[in-house]
């Protein structure tokens, strides 16, 4: 009796969790598009300060996010479409989290869309974290091992795919709204360029397998911005000597106290704000 009890408590979670899901995800961004936000947890701001309002709890903006930011700079009235673990399908196509496309939020009024994605389609920061997991000693590391085991380095990965999709959603915004400024923003640094450190927490193996996947990543969005005509702002390069193993880092490490694991900091959305911002300017 008791166990059929716990049962049902547990498929009544279950169900309650789901339709809080598809009610959350069913909504849509509000307000007028004149810059209209997409892309994954790099862009969402995940873990930079409370909740964007109204926005899906799956999605995890912030109100400290770089689009927030910039909106801010710019006098823009922001339509966020970011969400976190988005990949370029879901921007393209929607399906996560019960969500339409996130080019749906573009409209003809649109002046502006940034757009930082492509990590999630080739395991990015899910590969570092799960690595980092194992390592760090703790009941919930042990789990990752035991559950998941370690991440396969050296699978494939679609790099192509990103930059094929990456140049789609430029050529699909151009559609809808033929005048605005879009821009592909690059992932920031969270690898130093050679080697490793304890913020990682892991090995300078690992560092160098996953440090490839970063310049992959990057690659493919830089090619996407030529082949598309799209604006580039390479926070990569920009972001160089703000690794998470820097002294002044612009990323988090793994298990940081001032925001969420290998994504940006207060200082990195502000960095990549300001750096929008300007490429805007020099390129009117």
């Amino acid at each position: 009796m008791v166990c059929a009890v716990i049962v049902g408590l547990i498929v009544l979670l279950v169900a309650a969790g789901t339709i809080v899901l598809v009610v959350q995800g069913k909504r849509q961004p509000s307000g007028e598009p004149l810059y209209v936000a997409m892309g994954s947890s790099f862009a969402a701001g995940i873990g930079l300060g409370d909740r964007a309002p109204d926005s899906p709890f799956a999605c995890m903006r912030t109100i400290n996010s770089y689009p927030a930011q910039l909106a801010s700079k710019l006098g823009l009235s922001l339509v966020d479409a970011t969400c976190s673990a988005a990949t370029t399908t879901h921007i393209l196509n929607g399906g996560q989290y019960f969500q339409r496309p996130q080019l749906d939020a573009v409209t003809p009024a649109t002046k502006l869309v940034t757009i930082t994605s492509g990590g999630n389609d080739v395991g990015y920061v899910g590969d570092l974290s799960a690595l980092a997991a194992r390592e760090d000693g703790s009941l919930s590391g042990w789990l990752t091992g035991r559950l998941l085991g370690a991440p396969d380095l050296a699978r494939p990965r679609d790099f192509g795919k990103v930059r094929r999709d990456l140049a789609t959603v430029v050529q699909r915004i151009r559609q809808h709204a033929p005048e605005a400024r879009v821009v592909l923003v690059t992932y920031l640094n969270i690898l130093p360029p050679e080697g490793t450190c304890t913020a990682l927490n892991i090995t300078a193996a690992e560092a160098g397998a996953m440090r490839k996947v970063g310049d992959e990543v990057a690659a493919a969005t830089r090619d996407a911005a030529r082949d598309s005509g799209a604006l580039l702002v390479d926070m990569e390069h920009l972001g160089a000597a703000h690794n998470a193993c820097s002294p002044e880092p612009w990323v988090n490490g793994w298990k940081d106290p001032q925001g969420t694991s290998f994504h940006p900091n207060l200082r990195g959305a502000q960095a990549m704000a300001a750096a929008i911002a300007a490429a805007l300017v020099r390129n009117p």
